[in-house]
């Protein structure tokens, strides 16, 4: 007789295979574009800086409010994700976020940019944590941890994009036709969208679930944060994405050419490189999670524990500027903050039931945005005070990193010890004949 633990299969796995992957592929197109629209302002920085006359700590703002908007609508989107599916809240956010970016092409003057960054935001948030249960109801729940990196490596692609071609396109055509142009992205997955998504395959409908008001939203949100594996993820995300984030979506730029000497060329090189990077160590932490679950903790911190000697290294270095073999392995090792925050995931996912996959995500989601705004802020308003002082600005990332690794290490135990009761409980569900 075989076991649900020894099969990795669960009561009522979805099938997967080539159907699963064109509908899931959808999906994430959508994320994709996302990301790419998100992250446009990180290789646009310095020319924001000039268009709108804005100081580092007022550049700082779009990100903070866009990462504000963000981390904010986590919950009420895993909330519509599990009462309205997948495709109706993917295709409110094409909308959202298409009409943010044409908005930012657009826009005059700093206020009006600020409100389309913020639009932006709202309904980039509507799309990870989409394609995430998307996932979960297409793929077996042994693929989980996989499907999670892959859909974090299509993002990371994106920022491919915005990092290769986007900043090509602004110093090519200009602002406004470089970020009008990018907006078409949107409506061709848009399209694709209403055209090819499903929520779920025929046969694995969810289960009806009463809906009531105020009264529904308090329970979905209290039973997944009384799960200890869905603060343990939150914990995860918020300590290991943040760092990455923050060098991707803004101050990489100004920190390589401002404060180490480094042309554009050479530092929108240099940020290719975390991306590339984040892209091969997505491949292998989804495989090395999805074959070893214990691997996920040691992973998690050893990524922290590597981004803070080679982030204090670089800031610490002896000269004025660091030497590029330093640089380079600076990027390397931050490509590996975004597949680590994506194992925060894979403490919230076993930690709750289907029916609220989309909340626990959605918590687990705040953690690392909420990090990412916060060092955004800090950064910009100790840049302004310090008179551009990069080694003091930089190194507010520690502060965040102290207090996350105290929270992961003080919600281990119960988590693990939560986490084995839920799956033995479920595989005491499943009887497979001999």
């Amino acid at each position: 007789m075989s076991s649900a633990g020894s099969t990795g299969v669960l009561p009522g796995d979805p099938p997967g295979g080539r159907r699963a992957l064109a509908v899931w592929g959808i999906g994430v197109s959508v994320y994709f574009v996302a990301v790419i629209f998100r992250t446009s302002l990180g290789v646009a920085g310095l020319d924001a800086a000039d268009r709108f006359d804005v100081n580092a700590s007022a550049l700082s703002t779009f990100s903070i409010l866009q990462l504000l908007v963000y981390a904010g609508m986590q919950i009420p989107v895993g909330l519509l994700v599990d009462r309205l599916g997948t495709k109706k809240v993917l295709g409110i956010g094409v909308v959202l976020f298409t009409v943010g970016q044409l908005g930012f092409a657009l826009s005059p003057s700093y206020g009006m940019a600020l409100a389309s960054r913020a639009l932006l935001g709202c309904g980039d948030a509507m799309t990870f944590i989409s394609v995430l249960r998307l996932g979960t109801r297409w793929f077996p729940a042994r693929r989980g941890p996989l499907v999670a990196q892959m859909a974090g490596l299509v993002g990371m692609a994106g920022n491919l994009v915005s990092t290769l071609v986007l900043a090509r396109l602004l110093h090519g055509v200009g602002w406004t036709a470089a970020f009008a142009g990018s907006s078409l992205a949107g409506v061709v997955v848009f399209v694709l969208l209403l055209l090819f998504l499903r929520d779920h395959p025929e046969g694995h409908e969810p289960e009806p679930v009463g809906h009531q008001g105020v009264a529904y939203v308090r329970r979905q949100i209290a039973a997944s944060w009384r799960e200890p594996g869905t603060r343990l993820g939150l914990w995860v995300h918020f300590t290991t994405q943040f760092p990455a984030m923050v060098f991707l979506l803004l101050w990489g730029m100004p920190f390589l050419v401002e404060a180490q000497g480094q042309s554009r060329a050479t530092a929108g090189e240099l940020l290719t490189l975390v991306v590339l990077s984040n892209m091969v160590v997505g491949l292998v932490y989804g495989q090395v999670v999805a074959r070893h679950h214990g691997a996920r903790l040691p992973l998690a911190l050893g990524t922290v524990g590597a981004t803070a000697l080679l982030w204090g290294t670089t800031l610490a270095y002896p000269g004025d500027t660091a030497p590029m073999w330093l640089l380079v392995v600076l990027c390397v090792v931050l490509g590996a903050c975004g597949p680590a925050s994506m194992i925060g995931f894979d403490f919230a996912r076993p930690a709750n039931p289907p029916e609220r996959q989309g909340t626990a995500s959605g918590i687990t989601n705040m953690g690392g945005f909420v990090a990412s705004m916060t060092t955004l802020f800090a950064i910009g308003v100790l840049l302004d005070a310090t008179g551009d002082d990069y080694v003091v600005a930089f190194s507010s990332v520690f502060v965040l990193q102290v207090l996350g690794v105290s929270q992961i290490l003080r919600l281990r135990r119960r988590a693990a010890r939560r986490e084995e009761r839920l799956v033995a409980s479920r595989v005491e569900t499943v009887h497979v004949p001999a």
